[in-house]
């Protein structure tokens, strides 16, 4: 099997389970956790810190809720069973990287591992990421550029992958919505939430030997949850939350 055919074998593979990734991130966690000295953090240099990680993975949220929100019905979706594009979408943030929703991902969970105040595992988060993800993208590409053939290469050919390298942006023909979003988004939201507050769960106990968590955080945690019941019951028992032309 020739390298590229590889490459895409792998990339479909990872993209049916790319959901699992971060179960990978939660384990890998642990050992990085458990050798970090917490007790020589300083309380301010420790709130900022959690702060900038947070800032952080709300930018890559903004950036898939802004994804979600202004692309058709056909795109961007969270299908795993094998790659699926029914139109190439070039417009809104598709007009200044290929691969958004990726982005998106990538500072989530490097808001998430920042929260660890381990910088090896950052680095690790980032380099697994990379490594993951890459192969994910390749096989996309390869699947977009056979079923559209000169039209995505040319577009492909002036559009940076992952971070922008230009800031011609053109506005998405499919006005934004927040249906979409509610819809859509609340999985990666309690995912994102869940991870948080598993790293603080093991920083408390790495940090004081005891297994609690702060009553903030678990009133947060209850409202999430509450939130994504009624949205979910709402996705799969009503039609309230429907949408002509989004997938």
């Amino acid at each position: 099997m020739s390298l590229l055919n590889s490459f895409e074998k792998q990339g479909n593979f990872l993209f049916k389970y790319r959901g699992q990734f971060p179960l990978i991130l939660f384990l890998i966690a642990l050992p990085f956790m458990y050798y970090t000295d917490y007790t020589a953090l300083q309380k301010n240099t420790a709130s900022i810190t959690l702060y900038c990680a947070y800032f952080i993975s709300c930018v890559g949220f903004l950036i898939r809720f802004y994804t979600i929100g202004t692309t058709p019905r056909g795109t961007s979706g969270r299908n795993t069973k094998s790659q699926v594009a029914e139109e190439l979408n070039t417009m809104g943030i598709y007009s200044l990287i290929r691969h958004p929703l990726y982005l998106g991902n990538y500072l989530i969970w490097l808001g998430i591992s920042i929260s660890t105040f381990n910088l090896y595992f950052v680095v690790i988060l980032s380099l697994l990421f990379w490594i993951y993800y890459e192969r994910i993208m390749f096989a996309e590409e390869r699947f977009l550029e056979r079923k559209f053939g000169e039209k995505y290469t040319l577009w492909s050919n002036s559009i940076s992958a992952f971070f922008p390298t230009s800031l011609n942006f053109k506005k998405s023909r499919v006005p934004f919505s927040f249906v979409s979003i509610l819809r859509r988004e609340y999985s990666s939201v309690l995912s994102a939430v869940i991870g948080f507050i598993y790293i603080q769960f093991f920083r408390n106990y790495f940090s004081f030997d005891l297994f609690y968590l702060e009553n903030n955080s678990l009133y947060f945690l209850a409202t999430i949850i509450f939130i994504v019941v009624i949205l979910r019951t709402l996705k799969n028992y009503t039609k309230i939350l429907n949408e002509m032309g989004r997938s």
